[in-house]
């Protein structure tokens, strides 16, 4: 490309962005209004080639070399031009934060990508397992992850252009690395690795007596056991294992105690300083990203919901964008398998209007002569939905209806404001929002009298009546409806929305919300695959069923959860992991190939102890005949890589009882995580 041509570009793309100057200044000032607190986003416009690019890096320019992002910018690519899939935006965590526009979206299209990314933002600021990677630290509320990927970038380049290191070694050893990239501890905080400790030396007699009873050798010793871990055997009775609980940072033990093997040697030698240092680099990222692996559905249903109240409740989208935008979210919302962006939006809403119905409930079940017993037969409820509805005031603002607003409770209006507007200094026919407090904002805006949610009021069952007024605290009471909903907080749902966004994950998340209303009322159900007919077909609708597949999928980012049970296996330095099972079996085939990368990490032969399913080829024929599934039989398995050949043997029940949980246990208390 000639010089000239790049300045045309880039002229015209800092007039384009001049386009966006108000709209990215506004959305910022109505987020902020309807009680978002986003970290600062700066925009960059780029064209589809760079969009791209981005998407395949993750978000940011600047990444590592490695063959995985030319396949995924092909994947992209492909994608966009044969599977009808369009990238507006792309954002990253990061204070500030970065969001790059595709400079072929419509005007509207960019409106929708501004107040989406906005939604993001916050998110990234304000929930607490994206703290959980710069926690403890002094600067803790500065998010740098660009500059971080960069230095890693530099790092790692700086090793392949090293004469002294073999440049596909590099890019072997990543690919070993990357193969444990899920298989950290992502409910604790992040925390660097310390030096790999050298050989233990000056032992005291009676602690060299108890390793010498073990029997073993002066390396396994220096490699093995650390000076925490000896004074703690010191103080024991009994032996004490390696490590002493299950580990799941995987990452950080082979980063710790494991080797390269040397194939010309024959042997586990000790790594290269570049080998820890690009282990170090790997495991940092993982711990970055698996924020964001944990919050999908969150953080985009997150999005997805304030954009809609953006672009469409506040008519952030003009008139002669709405058709537009309209089609930009039926698109997004509409996409096949587990969309996120549906999945969560609905569940943000389903939040909102529970919270807002009880809080309706609630105060009528203080009236006077109203009962759970009574109520959905005493309360007229289409004259309660009539007194929730906003007053026109607030509903519909106009610079010829100001003067209606002066009529309107204090705590509705921004005085302020709307002497501003009276002076033609806001376009309040633009921006109406602006004359409004977030109280009233909250009461424009109320979901429970919204067309597509005027029936949840009643949607109520009666034993969820019953719970509610059994606990009531009878600290009011009122002697009309009338009086009863004038005491409403219509801020309700949003405080509870900003609550749930601070201390959730997507297991959580969907563990708390997934209700058996909202399944219903949603059309959820499960599908299984049939042994006995070879075919797929609806397995139930019912709420246990659906939560149980839907959080299996979001549990450990999808991911088996693998954790290190012996680092010392057989007393021989062989590694020893463990599969947590919940039901749902490895995939043995990739657990074989993930061993062989393990052992490149570890040195020496490494174990796996898992649990299968297996159904014999009589009892599948038995089941076809009598239309039914045939029944597994649940067995332990060891699969080894020795560097040379897989091994999978059987192994007693006993050997592998301990891996098996009693309950598909998601661990979902958010309050103990964050701890």
């Amino acid at each position: 490309m000639s010089k000239r041509n790049s300045n045309a570009d880039r002229f015209r793309k800092q007039a384009i962005a001049g386009e966006l100057e108000e709209p990215v200044s506004e959305a910022r000032n109505l987020a902020r209004k309807l009680g978002l607190d986003p970290y600062p986003v700066k925009y960059w416009i780029i064209d589809y080639d760079e969009m791209n690019e981005l998407i395949a890096y993750g978000g940011f320019q600047s990444r590592y070399p490695h063959w995985r992002w030319g396949m995924q910018y092909d994947k992209q690519q492909k994608q966009g031009q044969y599977g009808g899939g369009k990238a507006f935006e792309i954002v990253n965590n990061d204070n500030p934060a970065h969001a790059f526009l595709q400079e072929s979206n419509t005007i509207a299209d960019q409106k929708a990508v501004i107040t989406h990314v906005e939604a993001h933002s916050d998110f990234f600021a304000n929930n607490e397992w994206f703290g959980m990677f710069t926690r403890g630290r002094a600067d803790e509320d500065q998010v740098n992850a660009a500059a971080m990927l960069e230095r890693h970038a530099r790092a790692i380049d700086e090793y392949m252009a090293d004469p002294e290191i073999d440049r596909a070694e590099v890019e072997k050893w990543i690919d070993h690395c990357l193969s444990l990239e899920d298989n950290i501890d992502q409910h604790r905080v992040f925390e660097r690795r310390l030096d790999v400790d050298g050989p233990v030396d000056d032992l005291d007699d009676d602690l060299a007596e108890k390793l010498d009873e073990l029997g073993l050798s002066d390396e396994v010793k220096g490699e093995v056991f650390d000076e925490e871990w000896l004074e703690k055997l010191e103080d024991a009775d009994e032996s004490v294992s390696f490590p002493e609980e299950p580990q799941k940072d995987v990452l950080a033990f082979v980063r710790e105690h494991g080797k390269q093997y040397d194939g010309e040697a024959g042997r586990a030698v000790e790594m290269e300083e570049w080998q820890r240092d690009v282990l170090d680099m790997m495991r940092a990222e993982a711990y970055y990203f698996a924020a964001q692996k944990m919050t999908k559905v969150m953080n985009e249903g997150w999005a997805a919901y304030w954009e809609s109240t953006m672009m469409t409740d506040e008519a952030f989208a003009g008139d002669d964008e709405f058709m537009n935008y309209a089609d930009h979210m039926a698109k997004v919302l509409a996409s096949g398998g587990l969309n996120p962006y549906s999945l969560g939006m609905e569940l943000w809403e389903y939040v909102e209007n529970r919270t807002n119905r009880r809080e309706v409930l609630e105060h009528l079940l203080r009236v006077e002569g109203i009962s759970w017993r009574n109520l959905m037969d005493v309360v007229d409820f289409d004259a309660v939905l009539e007194r929730l509805e906003p007053p026109e005031a607030i509903d519909t603002i106009t610079p010829e209806t100001l003067d209606a607003l002066e009529e309107v409770p204090e705590e509705y209006v921004d005085r302020e404001a709307l002497e501003a507007a009276r002076e033609g200094e806001i376009d309040v026919a633009k921006y109406p929002w602006k004359v409004l407090t977030g109280e009233g904002l909250a009461r424009r805006h109320y979901s429970l009298v919204k067309r597509q949610h005027r029936g949840f009021l009643t949607r109520v069952s009666q034993n969820d009546l019953e719970q509610i007024g059994r606990y009531l605290f009878d600290d009011a009471r009122y002697e009309t409806v009338e009086e009863a909903l004038a005491d409403i907080d219509f801020s309700a749902g949003w405080d509870r929305m900003f609550d749930i966004r601070e201390n959730h994950n997507d297991v959580t998340f969907l563990d708390e919300f997934l209700t058996q209303e909202f399944i219903t009322e949603n059309n959820y159900f499960t599908y299984e695959h049939s042994q006995a007919t070879g075919q797929f077909h609806v397995a139930s609708d019912a709420a246990e069923d659906v939560k149980k597949k839907l959080l299996l999928q979001f549990t450990n980012f999808g991911k088996p959860t693998i954790a290190v049970y012996d680092g010392n296996y057989n007393n021989a330095n062989e590694l020893l992991l463990g599969h947590q099972y919940n039901g749902v079996m490895l995939d043995l085939g990739q657990a074989r190939e993930t061993l062989k990368r393990i052992f490149e990490l570890w040195g020496r032969p490494v174990n796996l102890l898992t649990i299968v399913k297996e159904v014999d080829d009589h009892d599948i024929e038995v089941a076809k005949r009598r239309n039914r599934e045939p029944e597994p039989e649940e067995r332990g398995k060891l699969i080894r890589y020795d560097g040379d050949e897989v091994t999978v043997e059987d192994v007693p029940w006993e050997e592998v009882d301990h891996l098996a949980a009693d309950d598909v246990d998601y661990d979902t208390k958010p309050d103990e995580w964050l701890a």
